[in-house]
């Protein structure tokens, strides 16, 4: 597994937990860096992925559900909602990860840690919001000025 890509799949597992079991992100995060022994850009990545996407859980999930309405959230699998937060967040409010990186990495992680059907389901939202990706960057600094702060623990 490439270096960046074991980072998301860290952030990953940190904000299954935050979100499954409502722990604290500093808590979960420091943990899961020392579990895994990242070096520290790895380490600074996975921060930024987390500390980035736990704030914004409510806002990132409203822009997913515009785009998966089939696929009502809370029926929406824990893992597959924070795979689409990741990969959303990276483009829209990060912004130093190109549209298909990050869907290819959303991709990469279903697969490790979805069921069968999540890479598709993932590949297929993700598709759904890149090809609003100008409005969606805009519309979510708009929705996140004030929200810079994460959730300290």
């Amino acid at each position: 597994m490439k270096s960046r890509t074991r980072a998301r799949g860290i952030a990953l597992q940190a904000l299954y937990e935050i979100d499954l079991a409502g722990h604290l992100p500093g808590v979960v995060l420091e943990e899961r860096i020392q579990e895994n022994e990242l070096e520290s850009d790895l380490a600074e990545f996975t921060r930024q992925i987390v500390n980035g996407v736990s704030p914004l859980f409510e806002i990132l999930d409203r822009f997913i559900a515009e785009h998966a309405p089939e696929w009502p959230l809370d029926q929406v699998a824990t893992v597959d909602r924070n795979i689409l937060r990741i990969a959303l967040w990276e483009f829209a409010v990060f912004g130093e990860t190109p549209i298909k990186v990050a869907i290819n990495e959303a991709v990469e992680l279903s697969k490790t840690f979805g069921s069968d059907s999540t890479p598709r389901f993932v590949n297929g939202v993700l598709g759904s919001l890149a090809a609003q990706e100008n409005e969606l960057r805009i519309a979510l600094k708009n929705a996140t000025r004030g929200k810079d702060t994460p959730r300290s623990g």
